[in-house]
C-alpha cells in the first residue's frame, strides 16, 4: 500500500497564507506546482478556484507549462476569473448574445416565426425593421385594393362625386336656418300611445316556411311585374286630405318621411323634405322622384363605392336595385292563396280591378301637445295568426352585392356567424336599418322580418336568391341598435315647433351633403310643381336604365308616376 505524505505545513504568525520566506525557499524545488496564485481578499469578495482537474491544456497551443502538463490544474493564467489573462485584449470586442428565444406574440402572422425556427433569434432592432416592412406591405396592399375599386386614376374622391345635394339649391331660395345634428342627439320627448283613425288596403298571411331558408337551400327571388306599388306623398293622399278637412290633426306626414327625420343624425347622403304651411296645418311631403323612394346601400360604410353612375355597384344603381329587391321580397314570402284580410276601406291609390301589392295603410294619430296632433300613414305588409290574434308584420330585405366590399361572405357566414353578418350590416347600413325599425314602431307592427338577399353572381344585378330570414320585435331591435324612441320624437317635435313659427308658404328641409346638419329654405310656391323647370343634367350624366331581354327597368320615374303614382316591380 502506497502511503500519502502530507508534508510540512508552514505556520504564518503574521497573517493569512504561507510566509514569504517559505515561498522564496520552495519556489525552485522540483515538482513544486508553479503559478499557484494567491490574492488577499475580504469577506465580500468571491473566492476563485484553487485547483481544477476537470480542464486540460493539452489542446491549448498557447499553454505555458509545456514541460509539466500536470501543473495545468493550477494554471489560471488563461482564466478570465483572475483578469489579465491571455484573452484579456478580446474583452472589449466581446458581445453577450441572449440565447433565449424571443417571446412569441399573441397576435400577428405566424409564418414569419415558423420559417425562422432553425435560425438564430432576431435582435430587437431587426424585429423592429421586420415589423416596419410588414406594415409597408399591408399599406401597399390597401392602396392597391383602393385603386382597384376606382374606375380611373384621375376621378375625384368619393365625397365630391357621391355626397352631393339631393336637390339643386336655386339662387332665389332664402335660407332661414341651419340645425347641426349635435343638437338633435340631445332632444327627448315622450308621446302617448297613438290611436288608429282608419285602416285601408288588404294584406296576405306570411309564409312560415321561409323561416327555414338557409344558404344551403336558398330560394330564387321572384319578380312580380303585375303587382303595383304606390309611393304617394302626404298632400296627394285622398285619405289625408279628408282627415285634414275634418280637422283631425294639425301635422300630416308619412312613415317614410317621419323615419327620415327621426334617424337624421345617422344619415350621410343628402335628402330633402318639402314642408307646406297651409293655414294652421303643416304638411310634410316628398318631391316626385325623391331619394326617399329608394333605399341607400353602404351609406355609412368606410369603403368607397364606384363613382361611375353606369357601374352596377354605384350608389345610385345599388339604390334602385335595393328598392326592387325589397318590393319583390315583400310579396314572395306571402301565402298567395287568396286568403286576404281586407280592411275597412280598399287601397285608396288603386283603380278598380287593378292588382296591387299586399299592403295595409294604418292612419294613426299621435298627440304632440295639448292642441297639436300628428297624423301619419304607416304601412304593414303581412300578418300572422298567433293565438287567434292577428299580428302585423313589416317585411324588408338587406341585399349583398359583392362580398369584397363588406368583407363578409353571407353564403359562408350566415349559418355559423349570423351575429357577425348583422353587425357588419349595422356598420355599413346604420341609417337604413334604423329607418326600417322606426317605420315598424310607427306602424305598430308586432314583428319585423329581415331578409338576406344576395346576387346569384357578383356581376349579375338582375338575378337574386334569398339566403335567410330573421324576425325581430321592433322595440327590442331598437334597443340593440341604440335607437331611442324618446329621441326620435324629440327630433320630430323640434322640427314641427320650428315650422309652426313660419309664415304660410312652402319650404324645403335639406340635409347638407358634406356636413352633419340640415338647412331650411323658403322656396317659391310653384317650386317642384309640374311647370317648375329646373336646370336638367347633361345627357352624358343622366343614368340610363338597365335593359335585359327587352324589359326596361324604370328608374326613379318608374317608382313615381306623377299622375298615377304607381310603381311596377320590373327588375
Amino acid at each position: 500500500m502506497v502511503g500519502f505524505e502530507i508534508g510540512d505545513v508552514p505556520f504564518n504568525p503574521d497573517g493569512w497564507g504561507p510566509p514569504e520566506t517559505v515561498i522564496s525557499s520552495v519556489a525552485f524545488l522540483p515538482n513544486y506546482p508553479a503559478n499557484v496564485p494567491f490574492a488577499p481578499f475580504s469577506r465580500s469578495d468571491k473566492l476563485g478556484r484553487i485547483a481544477d482537474w476537470t480542464r486540460s491544456n493539452y489542446n491549448n497551443p498557447n499553454r505555458l507549462n509545456r514541460n509539466n502538463p500536470a501543473d495545468s490544474a493550477f494554471d489560471f493564467t488563461t482564466d478570465d476569473s483572475f483578469g489579465g489573462g491571455l484573452n484579456a485584449d478580446d474583452d472589449s470586442s466581446f458581445r453577450l448574445v441572449d440565447g433565449k428565444p424571443p417571446p412569441r406574440p399573441k397576435f400577428g402572422p405566424k409564418w414569419r416565426f415558423q420559417n425562422n425556427r432553425n435560425q438564430l433569434p432576431q435582435r430587437r432592432d431587426e424585429e423592429v425593421e421586420a415589423r416596419k416592412r410588414e406594415a409597408e406591405k399591408q399599406r401597399a396592399r390597401r392602396d392597391r385594393l383602393y385603386h382597384a375599386n376606382r374606375t380611373g386614376g384621375n376621378n375625384p374622391r368619393r365625397e365630391a362625386a357621391v355626397f352631393k345635394s339631393s336637390v339643386d339649391i336655386q339662387p332665389e331660395w332664402n335660407m332661414l336656418d341651419q340645425i347641426p345634428f349635435s343638437t338633435f342627439t340631445k332632444l327627448s320627448y315622450n308621446v302617448p300611445e297613438p290611436e288608429d283613425l282608419l285602416i285601408c288596403g288588404a294584406i296576405e298571411p306570411y309564409d312560415k316556411s321561409f323561416d327555414r331558408t338557409t344558404p344551403k337551400n336558398e330560394r330564387r327571388l321572384e319578380r312580380f311585374k303585375n303587382r303595383n306599388f304606390f309611393k304617394v306623398t302626404a298632400t296627394d293622399d285622398p285619405i289625408i286630405r279628408r282627415l285634414a278637412n275634418e280637422d283631425k290633426a294639425t301635422v300630416f306626414a308619412t312613415d317614410s318621411i317621419l323615419s327620415t327625420l327621426m334617424c337624421a343624425p345617422r344619415s350621410v347622403y343628402s335628402w330633402d323634405i318639402v314642408i307646406q304651411r297651409v293655414g294652421n296645418k303643416l304638411f310634410f311631403d316628398k318631391r316626385d322622384g325623391s331619394q326617399l323612394d329608394l333605399l341607400s346601400v353602404h351609406e355609412t360604410s368606410q369603403e368607397p363605392l364606384p363613382e361611375a353612375k353606369d357601374d352596377i355597384n354605384s350608389a345610385y344603381s345599388l339604390s334602385v336595385e335595393a328598392a326592387y329587391i325589397n318590393q319583390n321580397f315583400s310579396q314572395q314570402v306571402l301565402v298567395r292563396d287568396g286568403n286576404k284580410v281586407n280592411f275597412e276601406e280598399p287601397n285608396p291609390f288603386a283603380n278598380e280591378g287593378e292588382e296591387v301589392a299586399s299592403v295595409g295603410y294604418r292612419y294613426r294619430r299621435w298627440k304632440l301637445d295639448n292642441d297639436m296632433y300628428l297624423v301619419a300613414r304607416c304601412e304593414v305588409q303581412s300578418f300572422l295568426e298567433i293565438n287567434d290574434k292577428k299580428s302585423f308584420l313589416t317585411l324588408n330585405a338587406l341585399n349583398e352585392f359583392d362580398p369584397k366590399y363588406s368583407g363578409v361572405d353571407w353564403r359562408r357566414k350566415l349559418d355559423t356567424q349570423r351575429g357577425a353578418v348583422l353587425a357588419t350590416e349595422l356598420k355599413n347600413n346604420a341609417n337604413k336599418l334604423a329607418k326600417w325599425t322606426a317605420q315598424a314602431i310607427l306602424a305598430g307592427a308586432d314583428m319585423m322580418k329581415l331578409g338576406y338577399v344576395t346576387r346569384v353572381h357578383p356581376r349579375d344585378h338582375f338575378n337574386h336568391v334569398i339566403l335567410a330570414i330573421v324576425g325581430y320585435k321592433p322595440r327590442e331591435f331598437a334597443g340593440q341598435i341604440n335607437l331611442n324612441t324618446l329621441n326620435m320624437w324629440g327630433i320630430v317635435k323640434s322640427i314641427v315647433d320650428l315650422c309652426m313659427k313660419l309664415k304660410e308658404g312652402k319650404y324645403v328641409l335639406v340635409k347638407d351633403p358634406q356636413k352633419p346638419q340640415v338647412r331650411i329654405y323658403e322656396v317659391p310656391a310653384d317650386a317642384f310643381e309640374n311647370d317648375y323647370v329646373e336646370e336638367p343634367l347633361p345627357e352624358d350624366e343622366q343614368v340610363q336604365p338597365p335593359v335585359e331581354d327587352g324589359d326596361i327597368v324604370d328608374g326613379i320615374g318608374g317608382l313615381n308616376n306623377v299622375e298615377g303614382k304607381e310603381v311596377k316591380a320590373e327588375l
